[in-house]
């Protein structure tokens, strides 16, 4: 599968990186952004199984109907229901605990749509399970897709937040003008160097 996923990503022209993968990711909530279109998950997978690690992955629970229920339940999809969206931060910070391994993967807008403010749950089941935040990203306009350092959070919520963001300045999702980030300072200039 790893060999199929690899040869997807190059036709697509999509560099996963295979290098920069904190230890961290054997136990964290793991970030995804930009999230703008359901390619997201499908090319995200992709890149986490040539990474060489499982995720476990938030989906609304409409999304698990038969064919499609059982590959992403096969793909570490696990059901959210939004109607108790607000028990969810302790049900899964519980769940994250009770794992030797999780990379417990959420996309903080919440939506494909444009959202100008994150979602605070990630931060929130992070805190209370003691775990690392690792921000995972898939760039369109670098096209690659990877992880980043973990970042350990504090308990202040908005400086947290505002430091977590950073590392998506600048960064396209599929559709362009939803991402709420796309539009600051790129932060990784490097990454556009290497793909001229």
């Amino acid at each position: 599968m790893r060999k199929f996923n690899k040869f997807i990503l190059k036709l697509l022209r999509i560099t996963p990186d295979t290098v920069n993968i904190p230890p961290e990711i054997k136990k964290c909530v793991l970030l995804f952004a930009p999230h703008t279109s359901y390619w997201d998950f499908v090319i995200g997978a992709m890149c986490i199984n040539v990474m060489g690690f499982k995720a476990t992955l938030l989906i609304k629970k409409e999304a698990f109907f038969w064919p499609l229920g059982p590959i992403l339940r096969k793909c570490g999809g696990m059901p959210i229901d939004r109607a108790h969206v607000k028990k969810f931060p302790i049900y899964a910070a519980n769940f994250i605990k009770e794992q030797e391994e999780v990379a417990f993967l959420i996309a903080p807008e919440g939506t494909r749509k444009l959202n100008p403010n994150w979602k605070k749950g990630f931060y929130f089941i992070a805190l209370e399970a003691g775990v690392p935040i690792v921000p995972g990203y898939l760039d369109f306009r670098s096209r690659r897709g990877g992880v980043l350092p973990a970042f350990y959070p504090t308990g202040n919520y908005e400086a947290d937040i505002a430091e977590l963001e950073k590392n998506y300045y600048g960064m396209y999702g599929k559709h362009r003008g939803q991402f709420n980030l796309e539009d600051k300072p790129y932060a990784f200039p490097e990454w556009l160097e290497k793909k001229k």
